[in-house]
Protein backbone atom coordinates (compact mmCIF):
# COMPACT_ATOMS: atom_id res chain seq x y z
CA UNK A 1 0.00 0.00 0.00
CA UNK A 2 1.24 3.11 -0.80
CA UNK A 3 1.94 6.20 2.22
CA UNK A 4 1.96 8.64 -0.17
CA UNK A 5 0.05 9.55 -3.36
CA UNK A 6 1.27 10.58 -6.54
CA UNK A 7 -0.85 11.61 -9.52
CA UNK A 8 1.17 10.00 -12.66
CA UNK A 9 3.61 7.16 -13.06
CA UNK A 10 6.95 7.26 -13.59
CA UNK A 11 10.28 5.38 -14.64
CA UNK A 12 11.19 5.51 -11.07
CA UNK A 13 7.62 3.68 -10.11
CA UNK A 14 8.32 1.30 -12.62
CA UNK A 15 11.79 0.79 -11.21
CA UNK A 16 10.50 0.08 -7.46
CA UNK A 17 7.35 -2.00 -8.90
CA UNK A 18 9.92 -4.81 -10.48
CA UNK A 19 11.79 -4.57 -6.61
CA UNK A 20 9.00 -5.52 -5.10
CA UNK A 21 8.02 -7.58 -7.49
CA UNK A 22 11.23 -9.42 -7.09
CA UNK A 23 10.44 -9.43 -2.95
CA UNK A 24 13.17 -6.56 -2.50
CA UNK A 25 12.51 -5.94 0.96
CA UNK A 26 15.87 -3.92 1.70
CA UNK A 27 17.94 -1.62 -0.26
CA UNK A 28 21.47 -0.09 0.36
CA UNK A 29 22.58 3.25 -0.73
CA UNK A 30 23.35 7.11 -0.81
CA UNK A 31 21.15 9.17 -1.93
CA UNK A 32 22.08 11.82 -4.86
CA UNK A 33 20.37 14.51 -7.12
CA UNK A 34 20.74 11.57 -9.80
CA UNK A 35 18.78 8.72 -8.19
CA UNK A 36 16.52 11.11 -5.78
CA UNK A 37 13.48 10.05 -8.31
CA UNK A 38 14.19 6.75 -7.30
CA UNK A 39 14.10 7.03 -3.54
CA UNK A 40 10.85 8.96 -3.62
CA UNK A 41 9.59 6.37 -5.21
CA UNK A 42 10.11 4.18 -2.80
CA UNK A 43 9.06 6.25 0.15
CA UNK A 44 5.67 6.61 -1.57
CA UNK A 45 5.33 2.37 -2.39
CA UNK A 46 6.55 2.08 1.68
CA UNK A 47 7.38 -1.52 1.27
CA UNK A 48 11.33 -1.46 0.85
CA UNK A 49 13.32 -0.29 4.06
CA UNK A 50 16.32 1.97 3.26
CA UNK A 51 19.81 1.72 4.19
CA UNK A 52 21.90 4.83 4.15
CA UNK A 53 25.51 4.18 3.75
CA UNK A 54 28.25 6.44 4.67
CA UNK A 55 29.99 5.50 0.97
CA UNK A 56 28.81 3.78 -2.30
CA UNK A 57 31.46 1.17 -1.94
CA UNK A 58 30.18 0.36 1.79
CA UNK A 59 26.63 0.06 0.39
CA UNK A 60 27.94 -2.43 -2.63
CA UNK A 61 29.44 -4.15 0.22
CA UNK A 62 26.14 -4.15 1.87
CA UNK A 63 24.11 -5.15 -0.44
CA UNK A 64 26.71 -8.25 -1.02
CA UNK A 65 26.59 -9.23 2.54
CA UNK A 66 23.35 -8.84 2.69
CA UNK A 67 22.86 -11.26 -0.27
CA UNK A 68 25.10 -13.87 0.68
CA UNK A 69 24.01 -14.53 4.65
CA UNK A 70 20.34 -14.74 3.15
CA UNK A 71 20.81 -16.22 -0.59
CA UNK A 72 18.13 -13.41 -1.70
CA UNK A 73 18.89 -10.33 -4.06
CA UNK A 74 20.93 -7.74 -3.12
CA UNK A 75 19.86 -4.36 -3.80
CA UNK A 76 22.28 -1.20 -3.85
CA UNK A 77 21.81 2.52 -5.32
CA UNK A 78 24.38 4.78 -6.19
CA UNK A 79 25.00 8.25 -8.09
CA UNK A 80 26.56 8.44 -11.12
CA UNK A 81 30.05 9.32 -12.33
CA UNK A 82 32.43 9.84 -8.82
CA UNK A 83 29.45 7.63 -6.86
CA UNK A 84 29.23 5.03 -9.47
CA UNK A 85 33.49 4.64 -9.59
CA UNK A 86 33.30 4.31 -5.91
CA UNK A 87 31.13 1.63 -6.09
CA UNK A 88 33.36 -0.27 -8.69
CA UNK A 89 36.15 -1.82 -6.37
CA UNK A 90 32.98 -3.84 -4.25
CA UNK A 91 31.36 -4.24 -7.25
CA UNK A 92 34.49 -6.44 -8.22
CA UNK A 93 34.32 -8.79 -4.91
CA UNK A 94 30.71 -9.48 -5.57
CA UNK A 95 31.26 -10.65 -9.48
CA UNK A 96 34.10 -12.57 -7.71
CA UNK A 97 32.11 -14.40 -5.06
CA UNK A 98 29.57 -14.34 -7.80
CA UNK A 99 26.80 -12.46 -5.83
CA UNK A 100 23.07 -12.13 -7.05
CA UNK A 101 23.11 -8.14 -6.91
CA UNK A 102 21.60 -5.50 -8.68
CA UNK A 103 23.42 -2.42 -8.53
CA UNK A 104 21.18 0.87 -9.93
CA UNK A 105 23.32 3.75 -10.94
CA UNK A 106 21.85 7.09 -12.08
CA UNK A 107 23.65 9.00 -15.34
CA UNK A 108 23.55 12.56 -16.58
CA UNK A 109 20.63 13.74 -18.34
CA UNK A 110 19.86 11.80 -21.63
CA UNK A 111 21.07 14.68 -24.23
CA UNK A 112 24.14 15.13 -22.78
CA UNK A 113 25.58 11.25 -22.87
CA UNK A 114 28.92 11.24 -24.10
CA UNK A 115 29.30 14.89 -25.16
CA UNK A 116 31.86 16.19 -22.82
CA UNK A 117 30.49 19.33 -21.88
CA UNK A 118 30.88 18.96 -17.93
CA UNK A 119 27.27 18.10 -16.81
CA UNK A 120 27.58 17.52 -13.24
CA UNK A 121 28.71 14.18 -11.97
CA UNK A 122 29.72 13.43 -15.98
CA UNK A 123 31.81 9.94 -16.59
CA UNK A 124 33.86 9.67 -19.87
CA UNK A 125 32.01 6.08 -20.35
CA UNK A 126 30.99 5.37 -16.99
CA UNK A 127 28.73 2.59 -19.07
CA UNK A 128 32.05 0.25 -20.08
CA UNK A 129 33.71 1.15 -16.40
CA UNK A 130 30.46 -0.50 -14.71
CA UNK A 131 30.84 -3.03 -17.71
CA UNK A 132 34.50 -4.18 -16.23
CA UNK A 133 33.81 -4.67 -12.82
CA UNK A 134 30.06 -6.18 -12.81
CA UNK A 135 28.32 -9.51 -14.76
CA UNK A 136 26.81 -7.40 -16.97
CA UNK A 137 26.12 -3.74 -17.35
CA UNK A 138 22.74 -2.18 -19.02
CA UNK A 139 21.66 0.96 -19.56
CA UNK A 140 17.82 2.26 -20.00
CA UNK A 141 17.65 3.75 -23.30
CA UNK A 142 14.10 4.52 -23.23
CA UNK A 143 12.01 5.49 -20.30
CA UNK A 144 8.91 3.40 -21.75
CA UNK A 145 11.13 -0.11 -21.81
CA UNK A 146 11.85 0.70 -18.17
CA UNK A 147 9.61 -2.74 -16.60
CA UNK A 148 11.25 -4.95 -19.24
CA UNK A 149 15.04 -3.58 -18.61
CA UNK A 150 14.77 -3.56 -14.96
CA UNK A 151 13.39 -7.38 -14.96
CA UNK A 152 16.08 -8.37 -17.37
CA UNK A 153 18.71 -6.79 -15.23
CA UNK A 154 16.89 -8.73 -12.05
CA UNK A 155 16.77 -12.20 -14.36
CA UNK A 156 20.63 -11.76 -15.26
CA UNK A 157 21.57 -11.01 -11.73
CA UNK A 158 20.40 -13.97 -10.11
CA UNK A 159 21.01 -16.84 -13.28
CA UNK A 160 23.67 -19.03 -12.29
CA UNK A 161 27.18 -18.08 -12.79
CA UNK A 162 25.30 -15.61 -10.53
CA UNK A 163 26.67 -11.83 -10.41
CA UNK A 164 26.27 -8.08 -9.69
CA UNK A 165 24.23 -6.37 -12.42
CA UNK A 166 24.75 -2.95 -12.76
CA UNK A 167 22.09 -0.69 -14.42
CA UNK A 168 22.47 2.81 -15.30
CA UNK A 169 19.16 5.16 -15.72
CA UNK A 170 19.47 8.71 -16.62
CA UNK A 171 18.31 11.03 -14.76
CA UNK A 172 16.08 12.88 -16.89
CA UNK A 173 14.24 9.50 -17.96
CA UNK A 174 13.74 8.62 -13.68
CA UNK A 175 10.98 11.47 -13.42
CA UNK A 176 9.78 10.44 -17.09
CA UNK A 177 5.74 10.07 -17.08
CA UNK A 178 5.03 6.32 -18.68
CA UNK A 179 2.36 4.35 -19.14
CA UNK A 180 1.38 1.47 -16.52
CA UNK A 181 1.56 -1.53 -18.59
CA UNK A 182 1.47 -5.10 -17.25
CA UNK A 183 4.49 -7.53 -18.52
CA UNK A 184 4.53 -11.38 -18.49
CA UNK A 185 6.91 -13.58 -19.21
CA UNK A 186 6.02 -16.99 -20.78
CA UNK A 187 9.77 -17.81 -21.95
CA UNK A 188 10.08 -21.35 -21.25
CA UNK A 189 7.12 -22.23 -20.09
CA UNK A 190 6.54 -25.71 -19.04
CA UNK A 191 3.45 -27.91 -17.68
CA UNK A 192 3.71 -27.97 -13.86
CA UNK A 193 4.62 -31.34 -12.48
CA UNK A 194 3.94 -33.14 -9.26
CA UNK A 195 7.93 -34.38 -9.68
CA UNK A 196 10.99 -32.14 -11.11
CA UNK A 197 12.82 -34.43 -13.74
CA UNK A 198 15.76 -35.07 -12.99
CA UNK A 199 19.05 -34.95 -15.20
CA UNK A 200 19.70 -38.68 -16.73
CA UNK A 201 23.46 -39.47 -15.79
CA UNK A 202 25.47 -41.46 -18.07
CA UNK A 203 25.97 -45.68 -17.41
CA UNK A 204 29.83 -45.19 -17.77
CA UNK A 205 30.10 -42.28 -15.11
CA UNK A 206 27.89 -43.78 -12.46
CA UNK A 207 30.32 -46.17 -12.61
CA UNK A 208 33.04 -45.15 -12.31
CA UNK A 209 32.14 -42.94 -9.37
CA UNK A 210 30.83 -46.40 -7.78
CA UNK A 211 34.29 -48.19 -8.42
CA UNK A 212 36.41 -45.50 -6.88
CA UNK A 213 37.88 -46.58 -3.76
CA UNK A 214 40.01 -43.55 -2.94
CA UNK A 215 37.39 -40.45 -3.78
CA UNK A 216 37.37 -36.54 -2.34
CA UNK A 217 34.60 -33.83 -3.16
CA UNK A 218 35.92 -30.49 -3.60
CA UNK A 219 32.77 -28.46 -2.52
CA UNK A 220 32.79 -24.82 -3.54
CA UNK A 221 30.74 -21.79 -3.28
CA UNK A 222 28.58 -23.18 -6.22
CA UNK A 223 27.05 -25.64 -3.99
CA UNK A 224 25.69 -23.30 -1.31
CA UNK A 225 24.43 -20.91 -4.19
CA UNK A 226 22.70 -23.73 -6.02
CA UNK A 227 21.12 -25.10 -1.89
CA UNK A 228 23.09 -28.50 -2.31
CA UNK A 229 24.98 -28.59 1.21
CA UNK A 230 22.57 -31.77 2.35
CA UNK A 231 23.64 -33.42 -1.21
CA UNK A 232 27.25 -32.85 -0.66
CA UNK A 233 26.77 -34.47 2.58
CA UNK A 234 24.83 -37.77 1.66
CA UNK A 235 27.05 -38.08 -1.59
CA UNK A 236 30.11 -38.11 0.45
CA UNK A 237 28.93 -40.74 2.72
CA UNK A 238 27.65 -42.93 0.24
CA UNK A 239 30.82 -43.28 -1.83
CA UNK A 240 33.12 -42.52 1.61
CA UNK A 241 34.23 -39.36 0.36
CA UNK A 242 36.96 -37.16 1.67
CA UNK A 243 35.70 -33.13 1.39
CA UNK A 244 37.80 -30.05 0.68
CA UNK A 245 36.05 -27.16 0.48
CA UNK A 246 37.63 -24.10 -1.25
CA UNK A 247 37.19 -20.64 1.41
CA UNK A 248 33.66 -20.22 -0.50
CA UNK A 249 32.53 -23.94 0.10
CA UNK A 250 33.10 -23.17 3.99
CA UNK A 251 29.48 -24.79 5.68
CA UNK A 252 28.65 -26.31 2.52
CA UNK A 253 29.11 -29.51 4.53
CA UNK A 254 29.27 -29.37 8.40
CA UNK A 255 32.92 -28.71 9.57
CA UNK A 256 32.60 -31.50 12.30
CA UNK A 257 31.84 -34.24 10.63
CA UNK A 258 34.61 -36.95 10.55
CA UNK A 259 34.84 -36.80 6.37
CA UNK A 260 35.12 -32.89 6.17
CA UNK A 261 39.25 -32.24 5.47
CA UNK A 262 38.01 -28.47 5.18
CA UNK A 263 39.81 -25.39 3.45
CA UNK A 264 43.03 -26.88 3.52
CA UNK A 265 43.80 -27.74 -0.44
CA UNK A 266 47.25 -25.95 -0.58
CA UNK A 267 48.68 -27.82 2.17
CA UNK A 268 51.28 -31.15 2.27
CA UNK A 269 48.85 -33.58 3.88
CA UNK A 270 46.18 -32.96 1.51
CA UNK A 271 48.26 -32.59 -1.35
CA UNK A 272 49.61 -36.05 -0.76
CA UNK A 273 45.81 -37.21 -0.49
CA UNK A 274 44.72 -35.75 -3.91
CA UNK A 275 47.47 -37.14 -5.45
CA UNK A 276 46.75 -40.61 -4.38
CA UNK A 277 43.07 -40.50 -5.16
CA UNK A 278 41.48 -42.44 -7.82
CA UNK A 279 38.84 -39.68 -8.30
CA UNK A 280 37.81 -36.13 -8.07
CA UNK A 281 34.17 -34.66 -7.87
CA UNK A 282 34.51 -30.97 -8.06
CA UNK A 283 31.45 -29.00 -7.32
CA UNK A 284 30.88 -25.35 -8.14
CA UNK A 285 34.81 -24.56 -7.53
CA UNK A 286 36.34 -22.18 -9.43
CA UNK A 287 40.42 -23.27 -7.68
CA UNK A 288 41.53 -19.76 -7.36
CA UNK A 289 45.37 -18.98 -7.74
CA UNK A 290 45.90 -18.28 -3.88
CA UNK A 291 43.84 -21.55 -2.74
CA UNK A 292 45.91 -23.67 -5.05
CA UNK A 293 49.42 -22.50 -4.55
CA UNK A 294 48.81 -21.02 -8.38
CA UNK A 295 47.62 -24.41 -9.11
CA UNK A 296 50.42 -26.28 -8.56
CA UNK A 297 47.79 -28.69 -6.20
CA UNK A 298 47.56 -31.85 -8.68
CA UNK A 299 44.41 -33.41 -9.45
CA UNK A 300 43.49 -36.96 -10.17
CA UNK A 301 43.30 -37.69 -13.84
CA UNK A 302 39.56 -38.48 -13.52
CA UNK A 303 37.95 -35.66 -12.39
CA UNK A 304 34.16 -34.72 -12.81
CA UNK A 305 33.64 -31.02 -12.44
CA UNK A 306 29.94 -29.76 -11.65
CA UNK A 307 29.51 -26.33 -12.32
CA UNK A 308 26.84 -23.75 -13.86
CA UNK A 309 28.95 -21.93 -15.67
CA UNK A 310 30.34 -23.53 -19.26
CA UNK A 311 33.32 -21.36 -19.15
CA UNK A 312 34.79 -23.17 -15.92
CA UNK A 313 35.28 -26.35 -17.43
CA UNK A 314 38.78 -26.92 -17.77
CA UNK A 315 39.59 -23.31 -16.96
CA UNK A 316 42.55 -24.01 -14.22
CA UNK A 317 42.29 -27.65 -14.24
CA UNK A 318 41.07 -30.41 -17.06
CA UNK A 319 37.96 -32.52 -16.40
CA UNK A 320 37.80 -36.17 -17.88
CA UNK A 321 33.98 -35.10 -17.56
CA UNK A 322 32.41 -32.24 -17.28
CA UNK A 323 28.71 -31.77 -16.07
CA UNK A 324 27.05 -28.26 -16.95
CA UNK A 325 24.04 -27.12 -15.05
CA UNK A 326 22.32 -26.84 -11.77
CA UNK A 327 25.16 -28.86 -8.74
CA UNK A 328 21.34 -29.69 -6.46
CA UNK A 329 20.09 -31.45 -9.42
CA UNK A 330 23.03 -33.35 -10.75
CA UNK A 331 24.07 -34.49 -7.30
CA UNK A 332 20.16 -35.73 -6.95
CA UNK A 333 20.59 -37.69 -10.12
CA UNK A 334 23.84 -38.76 -9.27
CA UNK A 335 22.96 -40.22 -5.71
CA UNK A 336 19.91 -41.39 -6.94
CA UNK A 337 21.60 -43.65 -9.79
CA UNK A 338 24.25 -44.76 -6.85
CA UNK A 339 21.16 -45.74 -4.52
CA UNK A 340 20.45 -48.83 -7.24
CA UNK A 341 23.53 -50.68 -6.49
CA UNK A 342 24.93 -49.04 -2.81
CA UNK A 343 28.40 -48.33 -2.51
CA UNK A 344 30.81 -49.79 0.60
CA UNK A 345 33.46 -47.09 1.37
CA UNK A 346 36.34 -48.37 2.24
CA UNK A 347 36.99 -48.01 5.83
CA UNK A 348 40.89 -48.00 5.50
CA UNK A 349 40.69 -45.12 3.33
CA UNK A 350 37.79 -43.12 6.11
CA UNK A 351 40.09 -43.81 8.46
CA UNK A 352 43.25 -41.87 6.42
CA UNK A 353 41.09 -38.97 6.10
CA UNK A 354 40.07 -38.77 9.22
CA UNK A 355 43.68 -38.73 10.32
CA UNK A 356 44.69 -36.34 7.93
CA UNK A 357 41.96 -34.13 8.91
CA UNK A 358 42.83 -34.60 12.38
CA UNK A 359 46.54 -33.71 11.43
CA UNK A 360 46.17 -30.59 9.54
CA UNK A 361 44.68 -29.06 12.92
CA UNK A 362 47.24 -30.06 15.00
CA UNK A 363 49.88 -28.59 12.73
CA UNK A 364 48.09 -25.08 12.43
CA UNK A 365 46.78 -24.91 16.08
CA UNK A 366 50.63 -24.88 17.02
CA UNK A 367 51.57 -22.14 14.41
CA UNK A 368 48.79 -20.19 16.88
CA UNK A 369 50.72 -19.35 20.25
CA UNK A 370 48.39 -17.16 21.95
CA UNK A 371 45.48 -16.91 19.76
CA UNK A 372 45.06 -20.92 19.67
CA UNK A 373 42.55 -19.66 22.94
CA UNK A 374 40.86 -17.09 21.43
CA UNK A 375 39.95 -19.88 18.14
CA UNK A 376 38.46 -22.06 21.02
CA UNK A 377 36.80 -19.03 22.76
CA UNK A 378 35.09 -17.88 19.93
CA UNK A 379 33.84 -20.91 18.91
CA UNK A 380 32.83 -22.03 22.23
CA UNK A 381 30.75 -18.40 22.98
CA UNK A 382 29.46 -17.85 19.27
CA UNK A 383 26.39 -19.38 18.53
CA UNK A 384 26.50 -22.52 16.30
CA UNK A 385 24.50 -21.20 13.61
CA UNK A 386 26.71 -17.54 14.06
CA UNK A 387 27.49 -15.93 10.83
CA UNK A 388 31.57 -15.41 10.83
CA UNK A 389 32.63 -11.98 8.61
CA UNK A 390 36.53 -11.75 7.99
CA UNK A 391 38.37 -9.20 6.35
CA UNK A 392 41.36 -9.35 5.18
CA UNK A 393 44.13 -9.99 8.21
CA UNK A 394 46.30 -12.37 9.53
CA UNK A 395 44.41 -14.13 12.53
CA UNK A 396 41.12 -14.16 9.61
CA UNK A 397 43.49 -16.09 7.31
CA UNK A 398 45.77 -18.18 9.43
CA UNK A 399 42.49 -19.50 11.79
CA UNK A 400 39.52 -17.51 11.36
CA UNK A 401 38.76 -18.86 7.65
CA UNK A 402 40.22 -22.83 8.73
CA UNK A 403 40.49 -23.42 12.48
CA UNK A 404 37.03 -22.00 13.15
CA UNK A 405 34.43 -24.88 12.40
CA UNK A 406 31.30 -23.57 10.18
CA UNK A 407 28.56 -26.33 10.07
CA UNK A 408 25.95 -24.15 8.09
CA UNK A 409 25.51 -22.61 4.38
CA UNK A 410 25.61 -19.09 4.49
CA UNK A 411 27.51 -18.35 8.14
CA UNK A 412 30.89 -18.10 6.80
CA UNK A 413 31.65 -15.01 4.14
CA UNK A 414 35.42 -13.74 3.29
CA UNK A 415 36.46 -11.28 1.00
CA UNK A 416 36.63 -14.06 -2.08
CA UNK A 417 38.48 -10.90 -4.56
CA UNK A 418 41.30 -10.15 -1.61
CA UNK A 419 40.45 -6.47 -0.92
CA UNK A 420 40.56 -5.52 2.11
CA UNK A 421 38.41 -3.00 4.30
CA UNK A 422 35.35 -4.88 2.85
CA UNK A 423 34.87 -6.68 6.21
CA UNK A 424 32.67 -4.14 7.97
CA UNK A 425 30.22 -3.05 5.34
CA UNK A 426 29.41 -6.93 4.47
CA UNK A 427 28.91 -7.78 7.95
CA UNK A 428 26.34 -4.75 8.48
CA UNK A 429 24.95 -5.80 5.25
CA UNK A 430 24.61 -9.90 7.07
CA UNK A 431 23.00 -8.59 10.03
CA UNK A 432 20.43 -6.06 8.21
CA UNK A 433 19.36 -9.42 6.46
CA UNK A 434 19.46 -11.98 9.42
CA UNK A 435 18.81 -9.75 12.32
CA UNK A 436 18.00 -13.46 14.00
CA UNK A 437 22.03 -14.68 14.15
CA UNK A 438 25.04 -13.02 16.12
CA UNK A 439 27.25 -11.51 13.16
CA UNK A 440 30.80 -11.08 13.96
CA UNK A 441 33.46 -9.56 12.26
CA UNK A 442 37.34 -10.19 11.96
CA UNK A 443 38.79 -7.45 10.69
CA UNK A 444 42.44 -5.75 11.40
CA UNK A 445 43.31 -2.17 11.50
CA UNK A 446 44.82 -1.31 8.31
CA UNK A 447 42.04 -2.56 6.87
CA UNK A 448 39.13 -1.15 9.14
CA UNK A 449 39.99 2.14 8.81
CA UNK A 450 39.30 1.72 4.98
CA UNK A 451 35.27 1.86 5.45
CA UNK A 452 35.77 2.61 9.36
CA UNK A 453 32.43 5.61 8.99
CA UNK A 454 30.18 2.59 8.49
CA UNK A 455 30.08 2.01 11.95
CA UNK A 456 27.78 4.59 12.31
CA UNK A 457 25.46 3.20 10.07
CA UNK A 458 25.47 0.08 11.76
CA UNK A 459 24.93 2.05 14.92
CA UNK A 460 21.56 4.35 12.73
CA UNK A 461 20.19 0.82 11.84
CA UNK A 462 21.03 -0.32 15.65
CA UNK A 463 22.25 -3.75 14.22
CA UNK A 464 24.07 -5.29 16.59
CA UNK A 465 27.27 -7.06 14.70
CA UNK A 466 30.06 -7.80 16.97
CA UNK A 467 33.64 -6.45 15.63
CA UNK A 468 37.14 -8.08 16.59
CA UNK A 469 39.45 -6.05 15.72
CA UNK A 470 43.49 -7.00 16.00
CA UNK A 471 45.11 -4.41 16.12
CA UNK A 472 48.82 -4.25 15.20
CA UNK A 473 49.36 -0.63 13.88
CA UNK A 474 49.93 -2.01 10.80
CA UNK A 475 49.50 -4.40 7.93
CA UNK A 476 50.99 -7.42 9.43
CA UNK A 477 50.35 -10.08 6.44
CA UNK A 478 52.31 -7.64 4.33
CA UNK A 479 55.32 -7.06 6.92
CA UNK A 480 56.01 -10.54 6.89
CA UNK A 481 55.57 -10.93 3.66
CA UNK A 482 58.15 -8.28 2.90
CA UNK A 483 60.02 -9.75 5.92
CA UNK A 484 61.02 -12.89 4.02
CA UNK A 485 61.16 -11.52 0.16
CA UNK A 486 63.65 -8.82 1.36
CA UNK A 487 64.55 -8.55 5.04
CA UNK A 488 63.25 -5.13 5.47
CA UNK A 489 59.75 -3.12 5.63
CA UNK A 490 58.06 -0.33 3.85
CA UNK A 491 54.73 1.34 3.78
CA UNK A 492 53.39 -1.19 6.36
CA UNK A 493 53.24 0.65 9.67
CA UNK A 494 49.84 2.75 10.33
CA UNK A 495 49.30 5.54 13.12
CA UNK A 496 46.37 3.52 14.96
CA UNK A 497 43.64 6.04 16.50
CA UNK A 498 42.11 5.31 19.88
CA UNK A 499 39.41 2.19 18.88
CA UNK A 500 37.79 2.59 21.60
CA UNK A 501 36.30 6.15 21.83
CA UNK A 502 35.87 5.74 18.20
CA UNK A 503 33.24 3.17 18.19
CA UNK A 504 31.95 4.50 21.51
CA UNK A 505 31.50 7.67 19.86
CA UNK A 506 29.40 6.10 16.92
CA UNK A 507 27.17 4.39 19.22
CA UNK A 508 29.20 1.15 19.96
CA UNK A 509 29.51 -0.48 23.40
CA UNK A 510 33.93 -1.28 23.52
CA UNK A 511 36.49 -2.04 25.27
CA UNK A 512 40.65 -2.87 24.50
CA UNK A 513 41.68 -6.21 26.04
CA UNK A 514 45.24 -7.97 26.27
CA UNK A 515 44.66 -10.81 27.07
CA UNK A 516 43.02 -14.17 25.95
CA UNK A 517 41.11 -14.31 29.04
CA UNK A 518 39.86 -11.02 28.82
CA UNK A 519 38.91 -11.36 25.33
CA UNK A 520 36.54 -14.53 26.72
CA UNK A 521 35.20 -12.54 28.98
CA UNK A 522 34.16 -8.99 26.78
CA UNK A 523 32.90 -11.56 23.45
CA UNK A 524 31.00 -13.12 26.21
CA UNK A 525 29.12 -9.53 26.96
CA UNK A 526 28.92 -8.67 23.54
CA UNK A 527 27.07 -11.83 22.37
CA UNK A 528 24.56 -11.32 25.49
CA UNK A 529 24.04 -7.71 25.20
CA UNK A 530 22.94 -8.01 21.78
CA UNK A 531 24.03 -4.56 20.91
CA UNK A 532 26.60 -2.85 18.55
CA UNK A 533 29.74 -4.15 20.26
CA UNK A 534 33.96 -3.80 19.02
CA UNK A 535 36.62 -5.66 20.89
CA UNK A 536 39.68 -3.85 20.01
CA UNK A 537 42.66 -7.00 20.88
CA UNK A 538 45.90 -5.10 21.58
CA UNK A 539 48.56 -7.79 19.63
CA UNK A 540 51.30 -6.31 20.99
CA UNK A 541 50.18 -7.39 24.51
CA UNK A 542 48.78 -10.46 23.55
CA UNK A 543 52.14 -11.60 22.20
CA UNK A 544 53.29 -12.49 18.44
CA UNK A 545 52.22 -16.33 16.78
CA UNK A 546 54.45 -19.27 17.59
CA UNK A 547 55.12 -18.84 13.94
CA UNK A 548 54.43 -16.02 11.86
CA UNK A 549 52.09 -15.96 8.65
CA UNK A 550 54.03 -15.03 5.58
CA UNK A 551 50.91 -15.01 3.15
CA UNK A 552 50.00 -18.09 1.07
CA UNK A 553 52.01 -20.49 -0.13
CA UNK A 554 54.87 -19.58 -2.33
CA UNK A 555 54.03 -15.62 -1.23
CA UNK A 556 57.42 -14.22 -1.06
CA UNK A 557 58.98 -15.94 -3.30
CA UNK A 558 57.03 -14.13 -6.31
CA UNK A 559 57.94 -11.14 -5.07
CA UNK A 560 62.16 -11.76 -5.16
CA UNK A 561 64.16 -10.27 -7.33
CA UNK A 562 64.11 -12.90 -10.42
CA UNK A 563 64.80 -13.42 -14.50
CA UNK A 564 61.32 -13.79 -16.32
Amino acid sequence: MRQLEQMEFTTADAVVQELVRAGVEVAFGIVSIHNMPIYDAILREGSIHLVCSRGESGAVNMADGYARATGKLGVVITSTGTGAGNAAGSLVEAWSAGVPLLHLTGEVASPYLGTGRGYIHECKDQLSMMEGCSKKAMRLRKPEQAVGVVRQAIQEAITAPAGPVTLEIPIDFQSAIIPQSVVEDFRGHVQPSSEQTLPKLPVELVKKIANARRPVIWSGGGVISSGASEEVRQLAEMIGAAVVTSQSGKGSIPEDHPQCIGHFAAVDLTKQLLQKSDLLISIGVRFRGNETSNWKVSVPEEHISIDAEWNAMNRNYPASHGLVGDAKLILQSMIRELDHDPVTPDPAYLDEVQTVRNELRVQLRKTLGPYEQFLDGMRRILPRDAILVRDVTVQANVWGSRLFEVYEPRTSIHASGGGIGQGLPTAIGAQAGRKDRVVALMAGDGGFMVNVGEMATAAQENLPIIIVLFDDAGYGVLRNIQDAAYGRQVAVDLLSPDFVQLSQSMGFEAARIGSPEEFVTELEKAVAKRKPYMIVVDMKAVGPMAKPFGGPPGAADAFKPKKL
